[in-house]
């Protein structure tokens, strides 16, 4: 199989070689962009680092879900005439950033002062307190972080000014993101284990809830600054 790829492309044209080359350099660079926004710590990792040590992966999945299909949304949306628009009227990113830190404020609130200093993992948990898909859907929209991935990416794969290449932008993210934010699910119920002994558990609960509240403030911060 192997071979036969190797003959396919020896008998390409010098432009064609070119083409496969730029095309497989783009693949490269949506792929990293994608991994290096989706992995990297943020307000949406850290809410599902924190729910799946505390309610298991199996009820985080939801929120995961919610959070990759609300910002492969976004990312369309802003790909395909929001782009523009933010373009025209820069004020809206201003009042995202402000509703985007006061939700991430009130989740990182909602983590912090979480009852209990052991992780139950049966049915007698606050079914309330589990983060749900629109949950997740509504963070990504309300979150800076986010937007800037989205704006960013849309900026630096759109000058090709060629619309099947945002597709498959878009594609690729929402593939890595859902992976990402699933990786973070497992490393939270890994946890778990570790945690749940003496006040541990409401301890990191405190701590990611500060965490996730710093955030909040800082990203509005540099925003603004």
């Amino acid at each position: 199989y192997y071979d036969i790829i190797s003959m396919s492309y020896l008998f390409l044209s010098c432009t064609e070689k070119i083409q496969v080359r730029w095309m497989l350099t783009l693949f490269l660079s949506m792929l990293s962009f994608s991994l290096s926004m989706s992995i990297s710590p943020g307000p949406a990792n850290l809410t599902i680092l924190n729910s799946a040590m505390n309610y298991g992966l199996g009820r985080t999945v939801a929120f995961i879900s919610g959070a990759t299909w609300g910002f492969t949304a976004l990312l369309a949306a802003v790909c395909f005439g929001l782009y523009q628009i933010l373009v025209i009227f820069p004020i809206l990113l201003d009042v995202i950033a402000i509703l985007g830190t006061l939700l991430l404020f009130w989740m990182g609130w909602k983590i912090a002062s979480a009852q209990g200093a052991k992780i139950q993992m049966g049915e007698q948990q606050d079914e309330k307190n589990i983060p749900t898909f629109m949950q997740g859907v509504l963070l990504q929209w309300l979150n800076p972080k986010a937007w800037i991935a989205a704006v960013a990416g849309t900026a630096l794969f759109s000058a090709s000014q060629n619309s099947q290449h945002l597709i498959w932008f878009i594609l690729i993210y929402f593939v890595v993101c859902y992976a990402s934010l699933f990786f973070w699910g497992i490393m939270g119920e890994k946890l778990t284990r570790f945690l749940n002994t003496d006040q541990r558990a409401k301890i990191f609960n405190v701590l990611m809830g500060i965490i996730l509240m710093f955030i909040a403030v800082h990203m509005c911060w540099q925003h603004f600054d």
